[in-house]
This record gives structure tokens, sequence and C-alpha cells, in this order.
């Protein structure tokens, strides 16, 4: 297993933080920090996935919960009849986001908003949240970050006509947040509400 860069950042930072408060007032008021560095590492951990590859298998963005499951009319990149899968990420969840599928990054967008908590079913209309869409010659998938009460940060590491693998990281929320993915009807569902998902290793859906 490995630790995204971010998480080297945080956990240096509150390590320095608990070595001056150990020499400057006690051992004893550094504990919070030592344990505050243990979970930045915790936090940002980037688990190796077996990431299937068969074309017509889509595979979740994100670890988390399968929050709910909405039928659409459309959205901004899949203009068809389609679905959209909110998966809700606890702070104890691995936060890195995945590609869903290999293909080239056809929509790019950024939405300033609010903080709301992740599993309200209106954040992602709300909060802040990010957005590409994803196209290969056989479909197109929208992938939105969306920020929480806690989440105040979406990294993203891509950008226009980027082409990504399936299950290749592109970005991360900090800290507690929702991921969703849409995807058109020629997609069959493989998960229920409920259902606990692996980012890259998953099966969300299946291509008809």
């Amino acid at each position: 297993m490995s630790i995204i860069r971010e998480g080297y950042y945080f956990a240096s930072g509150a390590l320095l933080i608990a070595l001056l408060t150990g020499v400057l007032i006690s051992p004893t008021a550094a504990i919070p920090f030592v344990v505050l560095a243990c979970y930045c590492i915790y936090f940002f951990r980037n688990p190796k996935r077996n990431i299937p590859t068969d074309e017509s298998l889509i595979v979740s963005p994100a670890d988390g919960t399968v929050q709910d499951i909405v039928e659409l009319e459309g959205d901004d990149f899949v203009k068809s009849p389609c679905r959209k899968v909110i998966i809700f990420l606890s702070v104890f969840d691995v936060h890195v986001n995945r590609s869903p599928i290999a293909g080239e990054i056809k929509i790019q967008k950024y939405v300033c908003g609010r903080f709301r908590p992740a599993y309200k079913d209106s954040v992602g209309f709300e909060n802040e949240r990010h957005l590409i869409g994803i196209e290969n010659e056989k479909i197109r998938v929208t992938v939105t970050q969306i920020a929480g009460i806690l989440a105040r940060r979406i990294v993203s590491w891509v950008t226009l006509d980027d082409k990504l693998e399936k299950g290749e990281l592109y970005g991360l929320i900090r800290f507690g947040s929702c991921t969703e993915i849409v995807v058109p009807n020629n997609v069959e569902i493989m998960v229920n509400k409920g259902d606990k998902v692996r980012g890259g290793e998953t099966i969300i859906g299946r291509i008809k």
C-alpha cells in the first residue's frame, strides 16, 4: 500500500507540531498531534486494486457506500436518459478517485458551492464539485467529485483531453465527501443501494 503525496505533507506537519509541543510543553501534550499524523497517513492511503480488464465493465470511481441510484433524463455530458450512482465516502474510506473506464476527458467543470454534509440528497446541486466527462468508442460517463462539510478541498490531477486508463487515479477529496457517476441506460447497474464499493475494483455496471 502506498501513500498519496499530499499525505506526507499533512503527516509531516502534524509530526513537527508534535515535536515542538513535546519539547516546549510536555510529551503528553504532543500525543494528539502524533495521533493526527497517523490518521493522515491512514486517510491518504492508496491501496493496490485488481482492476477488471473486460472493456464492457465499468468500475467504481471511489470507495464508500452506494447511497442511491437515480434515474435521469440526461446530464451535462450524457445527454440521453441515464442513471446516477451516488457513493458516500466516510472519513474512514479511501479518498482517492479512479477513472471508471478507459477513455479521454472531453468535458471538465468546476462549480463553487456550499459545504453541506455529503449524505444530504441535495449536495450534488448545492455543494462545491468537480465534474469530468470521459468518453471512449463504446460509452461516455460523467464522474463528479463533491465536497462535504469536512471536505473543503477537491484535488484533480487531470485536465481536458487527458487519456485515462480504467482504474487510473485522477484526484481525491479531503476529508469526507461524495462521488457520483452517471452512465447511460444501456449499462446494466450491478450494485444496489447500501452496497459497499471499492474504487477501481467493484463493478458498477456492464455495457449491454
